[in-house]
């Protein structure tokens, strides 16, 4: 990337993406100093050990605490916000308060982002950069959206496709979490935002389920979950067709499916047992973790974007694919590669200026997307384009009135 050098860069939580994140950082010549911050200060310290950079430091900051959390932030020029959701709006105001850019990982449960965004004018006031959602979906995924439509003179068409797999699935449900079941729980409750025929909607997640095929792994299925259209219906609202779904192993989403429709996966349900008030979701919960609990196992994660519409009076599409794995040699996830790679790629850019707008913006109008993408082949995470162009204006025609 081109820009200054002496980057001063923070990251808020030393958890798995916050680590791979500072492990980015550290390599990045660029860079001169990363703070890694934690309420627990001796976790965070045995992760500078293990990542063994003398540009690490380790902090102690409770980010529940205004005045420790604008005294740490103000000590770096970006600072990533790795921390849980909750917190997302709370370090987008700290961020403002110091004068310093932030961006975090996204959250839409309970309308994070849109909080975030509300800060537009008072980011620009004090002149520095927040974009929020900026893990694979969203994030990787608005970035590559937003790429793609570049590239036509009119979009119609954004369709959407992520999965974090295992590569080798186990029974009885031929998935392993990353994160936590208790976000599996969410995306595959609440409804799922689209837009078709230029209609924003909702639908039920688990929904519409169609066969999908990558190389690696033959026939598998996808199906809508809430939360990864993202900020992309504000950004594209005159699009006919905007659909997110989730990929997984062939039959998973009618076993979930029959999960939720038995209510155990819903938060304001609770049912008396011996006397006692007990939450079937809690309980399934503890059940499943460690059942669906990755471990050292082996995950990919699978993306294809495609972006569709008129370029040069033709119907032309642009489609991004992507599959990435474990990396055996730092024993670091396929999501944490993708995910902690996309956020430290983009601190990078507002750091040395690459990113130079003020304010509040979702990902897909802000990242250079070619760029983007050329820092993550640098990584080990390629993400291919393919153009497909319709020369008959006829034909176009046609589809468009379909």
């Amino acid at each position: 990337m081109q820009g200054v050098n002496n980057m001063k860069i923070g990251v808020l939580g030393s958890g798995l993406m916050g680590k791979e994140a500072a492990r980015d950082l550290a390599a990045s010549k660029d860079v001169t100093s990363v703070g890694l911050a934690d309420i627990d200060i001796n976790r965070a310290q045995s992760v500078c050990d293990q990542l063994k950079s003398p540009k690490l430091k380790a902090f102690q900051v409770n980010a529940t605490d205004s005045k420790e959390l604008a005294a740490y932030m103000k000590q770096f020029d970006v600072v990533i916000n790795a921390l849980f959701y909750s917190f997302n709006e709370m370090v987008a105001k700290a961020a403002i308060e110091v004068g310093v850019s932030s961006i975090d990982l996204g959250g839409h449960i309970g309308h994070i982002t849109d909080k975030v965004l509300t800060l537009d004018e008072d980011a620009k006031k004090v002149g520095v950069t927040l974009i929020p959602d900026l893990g694979v979906a969203p994030g990787m995924i608005n970035i590559l959206s937003g790429y793609g439509a570049s590239k036509l003179d009119s979009v119609e068409s954004i369709k959407l496709y992520v999965g974090g797999i295992p590569v080798n699935p186990e029974p009885p449900i031929e998935y392993n979490h990353v994160f936590s079941m208790e976000g599996v729980f969410d995306h595959y409750t609440d409804p799922s935002l689209i837009i078709r025929k230029g209609i924003k909607q909702e639908i039920p997640s688990l929904s519409e389920i169609e066969q999908i095929h990558f190389e690696e792994f033959g026939s598998l299925e996808a199906f809508h979950t809430s939360g990864g259209t993202s900020t992309l219906s504000l950004s594209f609202p005159n699009i006919e067709t905007l659909e997110y779904k989730t990929i997984r192993y062939p039959g998973h989403a009618a076993k979930f499916k029959l999960l939720v429709d038995l209510n155990l996966t819903r938060k304001d349900y609770e049912v008396e047992v011996n006397g006692v008030m007990i939450s079937p979701r809690e309980v399934f919960l503890k059940v499943l973790d460690p059942i669906a609990e990755l471990g050292e196992k082996d995950d990919a994660v699978l993306l294809r974007v495609v972006v569709s519409g008129e370029k040069n009076g033709a119907h032309t599409s642009y489609k991004y694919e992507m599959t990435t794995y474990k990396d055996r040699k730092t024993n670091v996830t396929a999501m944490a590669r993708a995910t902690a790679n996309t956020i430290s790629v983009v601190a990078q850019m507002i750091g040395n200026g690459t990113i130079a707008k003020k304010g509040v913006y979702p990902p897909e109008k802000v990242v250079p997307g070619k760029l983007y993408i050329q820092e993550m082949g640098k990584r080990g995470v390629q993400i291919m384009e393919s153009e497909h162009i319709e020369k008959s204006r006829a034909v176009y025609k046609r589809l468009k009135k379909q």
